[in-house]
């Protein structure tokens, strides 16, 4: 019984020690690469295409503010506000789930930076928990503006293209910081499902979503001024 009592403090100890380290290395060096960006690769050489990873990582200040701004009014309007999790989306989304209605995301940047970054995009009682753990701890160790600058390098945009630099530079044949409040919308409205909408060629549904993310940008709170570029 001791010797299984000192296994699994052993196991606790090497799991919250190497978690915790990984969360403040990543604190100040670039993520360059990410689990979904090798399960993607997987799945295109599992098809029989040649695997496309485009990444290039790029610091916060050399992306237009309009882009933190623009995922802030798609995807998570209280970012600066709440400590990782938007309790009040988690309960309409397990009412709506309870009442048969077609099941939604309601998971922060904080928590899509946390999965993206760490862990697995298959959803299990599991991966929950330890999103909401990895949560916890960017949100404590890295801060609002890493955060977004993670998110916004790491994101899934396109077929093949993960964060601004890339999408900027393939879809929109320009450089991050050039991006246009235009462009920012569109991308943002690309992010809940971007291997089917494509940013750089939006359909009648997606321009009528960039209308309406450009109307929530000016309501919403924004982004600290010296994070981004002007």
């Amino acid at each position: 019984m001791k010797n299984v009592t000192r296994w699994i403090r052993n196991i606790m100890i090497f799991f919250f020690t190497s978690t915790i380290l990984s969360v403040v290395i990543l604190k100040y060096i670039p993520v360059y690469v990410t689990p979904l960006m090798l399960i993607r690769a997987v799945e295109q050489m599992m098809d029989g295409q040649d695997p496309v990873i485009k990444h290039y990582w790029v610091p916060l200040d050399r992306i237009n503010h309009n882009l933190p701004q623009a995922v802030m009014a798609s995807e998570d309007n209280l970012f600066l506000k709440h400590g990782g999790f938007d309790l009040e989306q988690i309960q309409k989304a397990q009412l709506e789930a309870q009442e048969g209605k077609r099941q939604r995301g309601a998971s922060t940047i904080s928590q899509q930076t946390a999965r993206n970054v760490f862990l697995w995009q298959k959803r299990s009682w599991l991966r929950k928990g330890l999103e909401a753990y990895f949560t916890f701890l960017i949100e404590k160790i890295w801060g609002k503006e890493r955060i977004m600058e993670v998110y916004l390098n790491s994101i899934e945009m396109g077929k093949g293209i993960y964060g601004a630099d890339a999408v900027a530079r393939i879809n929109f044949n320009t450089t991050p910081d050039k991006l246009t409040k235009d462009q920012c919308a569109y991308i943002a409205v690309s992010l809940p499902n971007p291997l089917l909408r494509d940013s750089a060629h939006p359909t009648a549904k997606m321009k009528k979503m960039h209308n309406t993310i450009k109307k929530r940008m000016k309501q919403i709170d924004q982004f600290p001024k010296e994070a981004c570029a002007q």
